[in-house]
């Protein structure tokens, strides 16, 4: 127990009348938390505030809920205790009144083809019962359980597929892009590069095919063999010989520099595809893959006998492929028992209890925006915030009382159209005896909260406080709080004249998703924001069409496309599958830039110093000392992805994995370097009386200051500190970082460069995870790059950065078939004025109240 201290913060005003218990926390000092005591209110809607990095993570997440789960692993088992010392406890003397917590925190999607929206609801566990118990099965056939109609289970998966629904192949077409081009020219592009590619045209050699004629001119049995073989020859092979040299050393026998095995360019596509160990390998033949529906199942993914058995005239898969709210449609006549099919008194109760609690669920997840959404539809194409909001649907439908729900910004990805729809879901849970602590950013849900703990006042260092605890009018007097200037409309919107833009590019055409025949213009030069609500079509517009069609224009590889090594690497499913085309001034756009969410790394290996560059300056530093250089240490020696310097228990990485079996991995200090991630001899080294360590583990603010006099670092950190991330350490680890943070870092890559005003920059929602003062500092940045003549596209819910563009296009109506058009397109001013647009409204109260 810890001593008791004043609390910081204390209520402005005493809680209602009615006996409410209070979680006390004494002494917290997670992170950067300053030694924190606060009292938070159980059965409450409580928000978390401040600025990006102030500590609220760490108070709601790092402490109140670690302690939650620590005190849960205590009362599992001995094994689990032992585990919990190596996992970490959180740094805080005491917390009182602690009830079990359940965090719902922001991840990617799992990537994996079998989940989806169905199994994270387990809405699918209820339909397969549904079709098992009241489905209507074709005469003679025999009852099939719930995991028959599993597409995840041996039994119910089509055998055909595997129950993927999609099968895999190489077609000519897609490994012989260029039939104009010979064999020797490379016209088999699917084929290795470099020495082994070249291995295989020799063999051709040999073999007496001719490598030097245009390939459509090959007879077609001679490009089918080549192609697609399963014959595999060794025959001798001579280097650099003509093929008529080669035909001369055959019929000589003369001794050959080896002796070559010939594989068929469609087997060395799918062997290395589905064997090769390397991420890059996989995605370079990945991209003369095609996938079509399975024939066998036509992409529904289960056996025929599943297949066969139907409830309201659709088979399961049928079902599954419908958006949400269709699906309750379907359901609701079960649901009051007004079938119309004839069955059983008992498989007519059977329906009525299934498809009720399975349109219980349903209406969850439309009240929280999204019914647009397929039960098949794959977590991996789910954003961050859709994922988050599912996991919360499934919560409401638990039941549970009494339980701590601890969230991480909720409202992200959300039009506030639907933000009411998000609070109404969270006053459930409230009502049903929880309390709700949010993380969130949001200033309408701070509004409706009961109670706000405002962390701060600034970011790292500079924060850690709890300015204010207590219902949220009472904010208006904490003078310090970044958070009440924005909360109380204190801060008005810059005035600035609209760019006159340079041309325009033209979106023609577009089909794909809810787009179907779309025209649309995007003003070159200007800061152009894409609105609408959660599933209307922006980023399908945005971050597909849009990217897809100027990379395809500068016949560049999409932006990213290398960053991420080690993710799961699949075929294409959406090929051929949409159309459209680009129109209008495309030679204004010479490069193409997407700063998105995903993360700079997925282990603790990566980091700040070393995605933006930073970190070749401080080593090379480090190798110039008197001491490096004695040592004969060059820059690789103070990396520590290099055996030499680095610490050989956690091989640089400064953590080690902890596997708790039942719950996910975490990762703890290495037991010998303490986090270190180098090896004594290294950490010997110093420069400016810090050795490479201390250096990594210093804010990106404290280096700035630090090497002042170095003009190669001062760049990267400038633009890190204009950007708000003054507050990270150069070494935190990829594993720490949010997505906006990981957007930021990206951007703050970007904007070192020099810039020539011929760029296209497209960011997805960058304001998501930020507090409304850190999104007016990197609004400044975007507006900085349009002013150099660049073109930058947003596709945007905050109202704020949707104000301050220069063009504003507004899709839907609706979500899903309700959307997918443009509403409006115009100024902000015009867009305001709408009324066919769900957005004006909000955009004109913010025009509104900025503009005093």
């Amino acid at each position: 127990m810890g001593k008791e201290r004043p609390t910081n913060g204390a209520p402005a005003q005493q809680p209602p009348a009615r006996e409410r218990g209070f979680v006390r926390v004494r002494g917290a000092r997670e992170h950067n938390l300053k030694d924190v005591d606060v009292e938070i209110p159980r059965e409450a809607l409580v928000v978390f505030s401040g600025v990006s990095g102030s500590g609220k993570s760490s108070l709601a997440f790092g402490t109140i809920y670690a302690e939650a789960q620590r005190r849960y692993l205590e009362s599992v088992s001995p094994y689990a205790r032992r585990l919990i010392a190596q996992a970490g406890v959180p740094e805080v003397d005491a917390i009182e009144g602690l009830p079990p917590a359940v965090a719902l925190q922001q991840q990617r999607g799992v990537a994996s083809v079998r989940s989806s929206v169905g199994s994270v609801t387990t809405l699918s566990s209820l339909l397969r019962m549904l079709y098992s118990r009241a489905g209507h099965y074709p005469p003679g056939q025999a009852m099939l359980y719930a995991e028959d109609f599993s597409p995840n289970t041996p039994q119910g998966a089509c055998p055909r597929c595997h129950g993927q629904g999609r099968i895999y192949g190489a077609t000519e077409a897609s490994m012989v892009p260029d039939d104009s081009l010979s064999i020797r020219e490379r016209a088999i592009a699917a084929w290795p590069p470099a020495w082994h590619g070249q291995n295989l045209r020799d063999i051709l050699v040999t073999l007496g095919y001719d490598v030097d004629k245009p390939w459509r001119s090959l007879p077609k049995k001679d490009r089918d063999w080549i192609l697609f073989t399963d014959e595999a020859p060794s025959v001798p092979v001579y280097p650099g010989f003509t093929p008529k040299e080669t035909r001369q050393a055959l019929r000589a026998k003369t001794e050959p520099a080896y002796m070559g095995t010939f594989t068929s360019a469609r087997n060395y596509v799918m062997h290395t595809f589905a064997t090769s160990q390397s991420a890059m390998m996989r995605k370079r033949v990945a991209q003369y893959m095609v996938s079509t529906d399975c024939p066998a199942c036509q992409g529904k993914r289960l056996k025929p006998e599943a297949l066969a058995v139907t409830f309201a005239g659709r088979d399961i898969g049928e079902l599954a492929h419908l958006p949400i709210e269709q699906v309750a449609q379907v359901l609701q006549p079960a649901a009051e028992g007004k079938l119309r099919e004839a069955m059983s008194q008992e498989k007519r109760l059977a329906a009525q209890r299934l498809a009720h609690d399975a349109l219980a669920r349903l209406r969850t997840l439309q009240e929280l925006g999204l019914g647009y959404l397929s039960m098949d539809r794959g977590t991996p194409t789910l954003s961050p915030g859709e994922l988050q909001r599912l996991r919360l649907a499934t919560q409401l439908g638990s039941q549970l009382f009494g339980v701590i729900y601890v969230l991480d910004e909720p409202s992200a990805g959300l039009h506030p159209a639907d933000g009411e729809a998000l609070l109404a879901a969270l006053q459930r849970l409230k009502s049903a005896g929880n309390s709700v602590y949010v993380v969130e950013h949001d200033l309408s849900l701070m509004r409706a909260a009961d109670w706000l703990v405002d962390v701060g006042p600034e970011a790292g260092e500079r924060g850690g406080r709890v300015l204010y605890s207590g219902p949220p009018a009472g904010l208006e007097q904490v003078g310090e709080s970044q958070t009440r200037r924005h909360l109380f409309g204190e801060v008005a919107l810059p005035e600035r004249e609209l760019r006159s833009p340079r041309g325009s590019l033209r979106l023609e055409g577009i089909t794909r998703n809810n787009l179907q025949g779309l025209d649309v213009a995007i003003p070159v030069g200007c800061l152009t924001a894409v609105t609408g609500v959660s599933g209307s079509g922006k980023s399908t517009l945005v971050s597909r069409a849009l990217l897809e069609l100027v990379a395809q224009h500068l016949g560049s590889e999409l932006p990213g496309e290398e960053e991420e090594a080690d993710e799961t690497v699949e075929p294409d499913a959406s090929d051929g599958n949409w159309s459209g085309r680009l129109a209008g001034d495309t030679g204004a756009i010479r490069r193409l830039v997407q700063v998105d969410q995903k993360p700079i790394g997925r282990t603790p290996r990566s980091n700040l110093a070393t995605y933006t560059g930073l970190f070749d300056g401080v080593r090379k530093l480090f190798a110039a000392t008197p001491a490096a250089r004695k040592r004969r240490y060059d820059p690789g020696r103070f990396s520590f992805n290099v055996p030499k310097g680095r610490c050989p228990k956690c091989e640089g990485e400064g953590f080690v994995s902890v596997e708790l079996l039942f719950m996910p991995s975490v990762y703890a200090p290495c037991p010998e370097c303490h986090g270190a991630r180098y090896n004594p001899q290294t950490l010997e080294v110093r420069w400016q009386d810090r050795n490479i360590a201390e250096v990594l583990g210093m804010t990106v603010e404290e280096a700035a200051a630090f090497f002042v006099d170095e003009p190669a670092l001062q760049r990267p950190l400038r633009t890190l500190l204009d950007i708000g991330l003054g507050y990270l350490r150069l070494g935190q680890p990829a594993t720490e970082l949010s997505g906006g943070e990981a957007q930021r870092i990206k951007l703050a890559t970007e904007l070192q460069r020099t810039h020539r005003g011929d760029t296209l920059y497209v960011l997805d929602e960058p304001t998501t995870g930020l507090h409304a003062a850190d999104a007016d500092r990197l609004l400044a940045q975007l507006q900085r790059l349009a002013d150099e003549g660049n073109t930058v596209v947003v596709v945007e819910h905050e109202m704020r950065v949707v104000a301050q563009a220069d063009w504003v296009i507004d899709m839907g109506p609706g979500a899903g078939g309700q959307g997918g058009r443009v509403v409006v397109a115009g100024t902000p001013q015009s867009v305001a004025r709408n009324r066919a647009s769900r957005t004006a409204p909000y955009l004109a109260a913010c025009l509104r109240s900025h503009s005093r």
